[in-house]
């Protein structure tokens, strides 16, 4: 089945430890500090295979966790960074935030590859903490928690050429014609009911093409699969419009079916088209070859008719697509848009709330991971907590916000009590 849709869970890889070590060498008297820091943990990253076309593979596999970093050891001994955790995706594939909304990949070309989730720098090991006043410094960080979040995956098939048209135009027909792909057909409306990618060859040269199913009139509001399937000729660069030549009206269907491609986005509708009357082997078709032709006159777009269960005309429309790609941009030399730049947010702010009388709540990016990256079992973590807070000015706001000695301050997932000597104690 095709699935042009996922929602996974990213973990990136947490740091690992540092760790307070010092030397211990029988003939160096007062040995300094020695511990290592902890590695950096893996990162999770979306790449694209160009052998996928679908996001069939990510449908029970939805968490993905990286490994941490190694803890820290003695001698300085640095613990080694976590292998990064790649996930393949089919070129196409739009990955999302799901909390924010915001577009975090958008991988078109093989060998692009985006980071979704970072992982945790390694804390400090004790030798990173030696200084003049403090030439053995007993304490370590933990390592630095890896990012998180879960996408939304959104698959938009690329593809050279975008096949359009009615139910039952022949479109499956067409591409089985012109390609090796074999999709379902029978002779009734909606036998596709997923997209289908063929590569056709013409005068040694190469196309993809992509099979959209049937689209009818109020697609663009989702009526049937529109919404589902419209989305797939964005990527497209040239449009086949083929017109089933057994219609009753396929002037008609043709308006029709441009309507909905304006309705959903209009830039859909300005692509280069070919119209194509298809079943030229059938007395309908061709008398109503000489109505389409002028039709198609009147909004300037070239016109064929071909019989795609004879493979009539067939190469000729082949060659005439191909001239119409040459004459496109590349696609990687279509203007990128314009991002929209937001300005970055200070992880150092904070804010301080009384969620009620003597039980207050810090919240911030910066004291946040501090606070995960501090080793309480250390007593000048505690020391070196308190510095932070004075840095970052939370003491200050603190006792401006009218805290009283014994009231308790929560911070992520821990809880101190505030006192006047040390300002916070466990």
């Amino acid at each position: 089945m095709f699935y042009d849709k996922a929602r996974i869970y990213v973990k990136a890889g947490s740091g690992g430890n540092g760790v307070v070590a010092f030397r211990k060498e029988k003939y160096v008297p007062r040995g300094g500090p020695n511990g290592g820091n902890g590695g950096r943990g893996g990162n999770v990253i979306l790449y694209v295979d160009p052998g996928l076309n679908t996001l069939h593979h990510l449908q029970h596999n939805v968490h993905h966790r990286a490994e941490r970093g190694e803890h820290g050891g003695g001698a300085n001994r640095t613990g080694a960074n976590a292998a990064d955790l790649r996930i393949p995706v089919p070129p196409g594939t739009i990955a999302r935030n799901v909390d924010t909304g915001a577009i975090v990949a958008d991988l078109t070309r093989p060998g692009q590859e985006v980071v979704v989730a970072r992982g945790g720098r390694g804390g400090r090991g004790n030798a990173a903490f030696k200084t003049a006043r403090n030439p053995a410094p007993r304490l370590a960080e933990k390592g630095e928690p890896g990012e998180e979040a879960w996408l939304e995956l959104e698959l938009k098939l690329v593809a050279d050429v975008g096949i359009i048209g009615a139910p039952n135009a022949g479109k499956s027909t067409l591409l089985s014609r012109v390609s090796a792909a074999r999709p379902k057909i029978a002779d009734y409306p909606f036998t596709t009911v997923e997209p289908t990618l063929g590569v056709a060859e013409v005068d040694h040269r190469q196309m993809v093409l992509v099979d959209i199913p049937g689209l009818l009139e109020g697609a663009h509001e989702g009526v049937g699969l529109g919404l589902e399937f419209l989305r797939h000729i964005e990527r497209c660069r040239v449009l086949i419009h083929l017109l089933n030549g057994a219609s009753p009206d396929p002037i008609g269907d043709f308006e029709a079916i441009n309507q909905e491609l304006t309705l959903f986005k209009p830039a859909l509708a300005d692509k280069p088209q070919l119209v194509v009357l298809n079943k030229l082997d059938l007395p309908d078709a061709q008398a109503h070859w000489p109505d389409v032709s002028a039709m198609a006159a009147r909004y300037d777009l070239p016109a064929l008719a071909i019989s795609a269960v004879t493979g009539e005309g067939v190469v000729e429309m082949l060659r005439r697509v191909q001239t119409m790609l040459d004459a496109q941009p590349a696609p990687e030399a279509e203007p990128e848009a314009l991002v929209e730049l937001t300005p970055t947010p200070d992880r150092k702010a904070f804010t301080i709330d009384e969620l009620e009388e003597g039980v207050w709540q810090v919240t911030g990016a910066e004291i946040e991971k501090v606070v995960k990256m501090t080793n309480w079992d250390y007593y000048e973590a505690g020391l070196r907590f308190q510095r932070v807070l004075n840095a970052l000015g939370i003491r200050q706001a603190l006792i401006e916000a009218g805290i009283q000695e014994g009231d308790t301050v929560q911070i992520g997932e821990i809880e101190l009590v505030w006192g006047y000597e040390n300002a916070l104690g466990e």
